[in-house]
């Protein structure tokens, strides 16, 4: 049959068919090419010349002299079509098209079910085609086949050369059930088409079509007042004290200055107070500028009992501290609130959520300013485009958030909602506005160590190669390796063999110049990603780094870092961790101290599975993997090898992330068949564990998603896939989701908790990144024992769970020795 992915789309193509006034046959009983091959007939015979388009090669036998047959061909991402008219036919194959019956007749074809005659491969078939002209003459001809091997086969087969013809062939005389005027082109309804493409986000069509839908004719423009005097700014301050809650909406552009701290320049800022109640303060074309506003309107922002809703409020958060205003009294943020409610839609732009929550079309905003070459800032467009646009913004998220808070609600979400994920925005906010500091120097030296390094590295892979060539030139590193060092081929590329990661750590085995250049490209990676990239994003003013900590990006709730991303430092290679040596205290007043979870993902599996094994390890405070290696190899706990322990270790983390056999024998090094007895092994002796593996599985088709025990969600479409990979994949995330990301809820909570206190206490330390299952504080030399536990107490009791929560904290003086 279909498959099913293909299957749920027929009633849509149908109506979109329909809608486009394009005649679609359909006749109980006869296949589409059937279809095809009468209607071609018979246009043919009312003197119509016919196209037919087509993936199906089959489709050649009804070329002629009016038909002609166009296949689409998709080369390296690019699809073009072939065409083919008669001539185009014998010059290919060298046969009529009614001669491609004949020849499939010999040597059939397996997709379309046609078995041929057994032994008659293709080029067979042609040659006695092209020589007997077809299927009857070759059989009353048999005697002239000259190999005695094919005429045999034939003979033995006839019956089934004539089956299979007969299966070949298209049917071009259905009954006529449809009118040949029926099947003109027509105009089609734009009003009907354009409602069907926008529900269907057929964006590109719209365009194409030009279906007014997408363009500017469907998105009203308003105008609002202007405020650009201090008089009205003062006016609107009294306004907004009355009606105790405002929507903001500002416009901020990004400040060019080499490395940002991400603080922008404020070119204006849409303000709604009420229904109708909405105005533009402008803050490049009138009388008042960016100072003008923090001063009058300092007040407000910081008022706690007056709520404000807006969207995206961290940079506004960190523009304020750079003016030395906290905002408080932050009730709503829609475009966490939209993360929460589904965290794997791609965009959270005002515009897309207006459409979807209140119905409205709104321009996007990246379409105002332009991308690419055509970006223009805001500071630089008319006001009177600006105004409508921050208007219409501010008036969306005051309708918004009342909308989006009934979700939240309806979901359970709103724990997760207002004493997490909102509270955070202040945390990361001053994360990325205190910054990290970098040694300068030091990066310099260890960028010095790496060239040295890499030197050596490069002068003992030429010296093993016995020549010297471009080690990052996929084709020559090929050469050396598979023809002049003869290493085994693993796979081939379309331009040679293939030198991927995946093949070189295959090959490790086999020649030492392999791991060499291993290690070559993991230190050229961390020279340009981190060396390079590092000192490309140090502030010149402050001598930090001022990493953006991004909140909606993650679909498992973590919270993810750019420019730079201090999430995927590479903590396998020495070199590797070295790097953390450059990130220091920002003077010698402060030591850095980290407190890291001890293996939280496992503490959460045991909590969510209530699995009794798994537990009592953490009840008693013994070595989880230990305690695994010798379950699973049914030996005492003194008896475990290291060699053991690391095997376990790999199972215990590869069980979280849903793992099979093939993953894991390749991680461990072992075959396939030991990888089974060991997953086999550890599913019967941690019983609970492999019954939550089935049940979220379970319960991810039939509600949809799966939720973390602060009741975040994660939709799971692809556990409803036809594809086994798209299934096998949706499976794996239903099981990791709920603990990746109860993972994550904890380290959040344990990051309000911990900065709250900082700032309540009026400390000099403060909370200045999160990576994975850690937190780091800059800490004040005078706090260092106060801080060590508010860390490990806001760590421990951030959540209660059946099994106790463990966080160790280090001290150093950079975050290398903090490890």
């Amino acid at each position: 049959g279909m498959p099913q992915e293909l299957a749920v789309q027929v009633p849509v193509i149908k109506e979109v068919l329909d809608a486009m006034n394009i005649k679609r046959l359909e006749y109980e009983g006869y296949e589409a090419d059937d279809i095809l091959g009468s209607v071609s007939l018979r246009a043919q015979k009312c003197g119509i010349e016919v196209v037919i388009i087509t993936g199906d090669r089959d489709s050649l036998q009804l070329a002629s002299d009016s038909t002609r047959i166009k296949i689409p061909v998709t080369k390296s991402g690019k699809t073009s079509t072939e065409e083919y008219n008669v001539n185009a036919i014998i010059e290919k194959y060298g046969i009529t098209p009614s001669q491609l019956i004949d020849a499939k007749g010999l040597m059939g074809d397996t997709s379309d079910n046609i078995p041929g005659v057994p032994g008659i491969g293709e080029k067979t078939a042609f040659e006695l085609v092209k020589k007997f002209g077809s299927l009857e003459n070759l059989y009353e001809n048999i005697e002239q086949v000259e190999k005695n091997s094919v005429r045999e086969k034939l003979i033995s087969g006839k019956e089934m050369a004539f089956m299979s013809k007969k299966l070949a062939t298209i049917e071009r005389n259905m009954p006529e059930f449809y009118e040949v005027e029926e099947l003109k082109r027509r105009e089609f309804d734009t009003q009907k088409l354009g409602e069907l493409f926008k529900r269907l986000e057929f964006k590109s069509f719209m365009e194409k079509f030009d279906l007014g839908g997408t363009g500017r004719e469907s998105i009203q423009f308003k105008s609002f007042d202007i405020i650009e005097s201090a008089q009205e700014l003062r006016a609107l301050k009294g306004n907004i004290m009355l009606s105790g809650e405002f929507a903001i909406f500002y416009l901020m552009d990004r400040v060019e200055q080499a490395p940002s701290n991400h603080i922008g320049k404020l070119s204006g800022l849409g303000i709604t107070w009420g229904e109708d109640k909405t105005v533009y303060i402008d803050l490049v074309h009138g009388n008042i500028e960016e100072r003008d506003f923090i001063t009058e309107f300092r007040e407000i922002l910081e008022n706690k009992s007056i709520r404000k809703y807006t969207h995206d409020a961290k940079s506004l958060v960190v523009y304020l501290m750079n003016s030395n205003i906290e905002l408080r009294g932050l009730h709503f943020d829609t475009m966490i609130a939209a993360y929460i409610i589904n965290p794997s839609t791609e965009s959270y732009d005002i515009s897309k959520l207006s459409e979807e929550y209140l119905s409205m079309p709104l321009e996007a905003v990246e379409s105002i300013t332009g991308k690419g070459k055509s970006f223009t800032p805001f500071r630089s467009l008319p006001v009177e485009r600006v105004s409508s646009a921050a208007g219409m913004y501010s008036e969306a998220v005051f309708s918004l958030w009342r909308k989006i808070n009934e979700k939240i609600m309806e979901n359970d979400q709103t724990g997760l909602y207002y004493d997490v994920e909102l509270p955070l925005v202040e945390v990361l906010a001053s994360m990325q506005y205190y910054g990290f500091k970098v040694d300068k120097d030091g990066l310099k030296s260890f960028s010095s160590e790496l060239d040295e390094k890499i030197t050596v590295l490069i002068n003992e892979i030429y010296g093993m190669a016995g020549e010297e060539f471009n080690i990052n030139s996929t084709r020559q590193l090929g050469v050396i390796l598979f023809e002049k060092l003869a290493l085994p081929i693993q796979k081939k590329t379309k331009t040679g063999y293939s030198t991927d990661a995946e093949v070189l750590e295959q090959l490790a085995s086999k020649h030492e110049i392999v791991s060499k250049i291993l290690e070559y490209r993991q230190l050229v990676k961390l020279k340009s990603t981190y060396v390079e990239g590092l000192l490309n994003v140090i502030n010149p003013e402050t001598g930090k780094i001022h990493s953006n900590f991004n909140q909606t990006v993650t679909a498992t709730g973590r919270i993810s870092s750019t420019e730079p991303n201090l999430q995927n430092i590479p903590v396998k290679l020495e070199m590797g961790r070295k790097i953390r040596k450059v990130f220091i205290p920002s003077s010698d007043e402060f030591i850095l101290q980290d407190a890291d979870y001890s293996q939280i993902e496992l503490r959460v599996l045991a909590h969510i599975t209530g699995d009794e094994n798994m537990s009592e390890a953490f009840e008693k405070n013994e070595d989880i993997h230990t305690n695994t290696a010798s379950k699973v190899f049914g030996i005492p706990r003194d008896e475990v090898t290291s060699l053991m322990r690391s095997r376990a270790k790999a199972v215990n983390f590869g069980i979280v992330y849903g793992i099979g056999e093939f993953s894991l024998s390749k991680d461990l090094g072992i075959t396939r068949k030991e990888a089974k007895k060991y997953i086999d092994e550890y599913l019967s002796k941690y019983p609970k564990i492999k019954q939550y593996m089935q049940d979220i599985v379970e319960q991810g088709r039939q509600y949809g998603f799966v939720a973390t025990i602060l009741n975040r969600r994660r939709y799971l479409p692809e556990l409803q896939s036809g594809n086994f990979n798209i299934r096998s994949f949706g499976e794996r995330v239903a099981m990791n989701t709920p603990i990746q990301g109860s993972a994550a809820d904890i380290i959040k909570i344990a990051m309000v908790k911990v900065f709250r206190y900082l700032k309540e206490k009026n400390m000099k330390s403060r909370l200045i990144l999160q990576v994975h299952d850690e937190l780091i504080v800059e800490t004040h030399i005078s706090e260092k024992e106060q801080v060590e536990i508010i860390l490990r107490e806001s760590m421990e009791n951030a959540v209660s769970l059946t099994v106790p929560l463990k966080a160790e904290v280090k001290t150093g003086n950079n975050w290398y020795e903090t490890k």
